[in-house]
């Protein structure tokens, strides 16, 4: 009797979720099932509390309540945009390292623009546009995800999910088993062929939902009453944008009436969140994520927030309700999770690729410093002025992501000292009243900039793929436009971000100890006990660790 309930007791105990992550490859190294990896795309730090009297109990709060929130989280270079956002999470590395200088950057040695994610080698597979020709080669240094890879002998499963392409691609690494972003054209979720020759049959089900073109058809009205939108202005105030057809930036916003040509429209509403969510429970299903001896990994970006912010500015209704909104849709993914794959059995983090900045115009109605300069008005008195002194037209190709790149290609065969074209364009820039410092990065030991922000710029800065020269404007000043927001630069505005926890492995509490974006993947590779990204400069978060 006492041997048969031996065994009962170890059969029960066999399967003890907690127990299902350590196989024998890794016997005596306890792992979650899976992880999900959360960037929120341009969320501000100081959302999670500006709405927080607004949230339930099953998104952001109970992250909140249940885990472990990093108050004081910095992005450690600039400029802060979408693409290197996302490389830094998962490389835990800078883009003097791993090569994404910006969404789009300027090959010095060519003199050609090149998209973060742009790869003609490659094909699309699910859709006969050209949104498919993408892939991770730009990206030179290892994923947290290809680290996971690695230890595991390549038996666990990465998979990345989002809008864009850059914030599927660049998460999921190098070694991904797929990463899939949505097609206007066809209203698809999409891949390439550095992945696969054919879309699984789960994503071609899940497609064949058509629910893009589902939820356009709700229209977008208010969740709740507009005299409860407390933290927004008006409904109809001039720094807002407008979407479609619309005359007026106001409620109701008619989505039924915008999609005739394509569903481009889908990401500038809540709905392209709420489908990136559906997306994420459809590939742990579809992929079975967490549900063998290996832990798996699924990236997941929710897009619609950047596209929303650009268009509306970030006091306006349409952020107010994307919040409320995308709190629900999280309740829903954590609610699935704990379902499919047990409470407690999956990590998740969630934190953002950059912030935003107010609108210029709503600042300086309410009296607080702000301003818009002209980067082409910039760059023409540069050039105007190195052609009358060397006799060559446009020496300057572009001041893109806040760098003034040169002409590599009219210096070298025009025989050009470069270091007198530089002291040119230092000049120009150090009388411009709206830039606060300059940096020669050939000189930036001698350049009188804060220490902290000549950081950032060493940071940003990569020899093949940046200008030689930065500048950073004064606060608020900026090149948006008159309606809604932009980002970009180092201040916290852009800079400050949230970094939640929770899950298996995760302590509840919370730390103003500031810690950086490229902590995120230590702290990862520290808690799953596989090696950092190669190019990793981030420290873990020991705080959070349960152990």
């Amino acid at each position: 009797m006492i041997r048969k309930k031996l065994w009962v007791a170890l059969i029960l105990l066999a399967g003890i979720p907690a127990l299902h992550a350590q196989s024998s490859a890794t016997q005596g190294v306890n792992r979650p099932r899976l992880v999900v990896g959360i960037v929120v795309d341009q969320m501000r730090w100081d959302y999670l509390y500006r709405y927080y009297d607004r949230y339930n109990e099953t998104g952001f709060k109970r992250i909140l309540k249940e885990g472990f929130s990093c108050e004081n989280t910095i992005i450690d270079y600039v400029p802060t945009v979408t693409a290197i956002g996302h490389s830094s999470v998962y490389t835990g590395s800078v883009p003097a390292i791993h090569g994404i200088t910006g969404n789009d950057f300027i090959i010095n040695s060519t003199g050609k623009t090149m998209y973060c994610t742009e790869d003609n080698d490659v094909s699309t597979i699910g859709s006969k546009s050209n949104a498919g020709k993408m892939s991770p080669r730009n990206l030179l240094a290892s994923t947290i995800t290809d680290e996971l890879k690695l230890a595991t002998n390549f038996r666990s499963k990465v998979i990345g999910i989002a809008l864009k392409d850059r914030g599927a691609i660049l998460p999921a690494g190098h070694a991904a088993n797929a990463a899939y972003w949505f097609d206007n054209v066809s209203g698809n979720f999409i891949t390439s062929t550095w992945y696969m020759k054919q879309l699984p049959d789960w994503v071609t089900k899940f497609n064949e939902q058509r629910l893009p073109e589902k939820y356009l058809k709700q229209d977008w009205n208010l969740l709740y009453k507009p005299e409860t939108y407390l933290q927004s202005t008006a409904d109809n105030t001039p720094y807002e944008g407008l979407l479609g057809n619309k005359k007026t930036p106001v409620f109701p916003i008619r989505t039924s009436e915008m999609f005739a040509k394509d569903y481009d429209i889908i990401r500038a509403t809540p709905y392209g969140n709420t489908l990136t969510g559906d997306m994420a429970k459809a590939a742990i299903l579809g992929e079975k994520l967490g549900q063998d001896t290996e832990t798996d990994f699924l990236t997941v970006s929710f897009s619609s927030t950047d596209y929303i912010g650009h268009k509306f500015g970030i006091n306006a209704m349409e952020i107010e309700d994307t919040y409320l909104r995308l709190d629900k849709d999280l309740g829903d993914l954590l609610s699935f999770l704990d379902s499919r794959i047990g409470k407690g059995q999956y990590t998740i983090f969630l934190t953002a690729d950059h912030g935003a900045a107010h609108n210029i115009d709503f600042l300086k109605d309410n009296k607080i410093p702000a301003g818009r300069w002209s980067g082409s008005a910039l760059m023409k008195e540069m050039n105007t002025k190195l052609a009358a002194m060397f006799g060559v037209e446009n020496l300057v190709l572009s001041l893109m992501n806040s760098q003034v790149h040169f002409n590599y290609q009219k210096l070298d065969s025009a025989a050009l000292d470069e270091a007198a074209v530089r002291k040119v364009v230092m000049n120009v820039l150090k009388r411009n009243e709206d830039i606060s410092f300059t940096a020669d990065m050939d000189q930036l030991g001698q350049e009188a900039v804060p220490a902290e922000i000549k950081e950032r710029m060493t940071n940003g800065y990569n020899r093949q793929r940046s200008g030689g020269i930065f500048f950073i404007l004064k606060p608020a000043v900026s090149s948006a436009g008159k309606t809604g927001t932009g980002h970009g630069a180092w201040n916290p505005y852009d800079s400050h971000i949230p970094l939640l926890w929770m899950g298996w492995g995760i302590k509840q509490g919370a730390t103003n100890r500031q810690t950086g974006m490229t902590d995120i993947s230590a702290t990862l590779a520290a808690l799953l006990h596989i090696q950092m990204p190669n190019g990793c400069i981030g420290k873990p978060i020991t705080e959070i660790l349960n152990r």
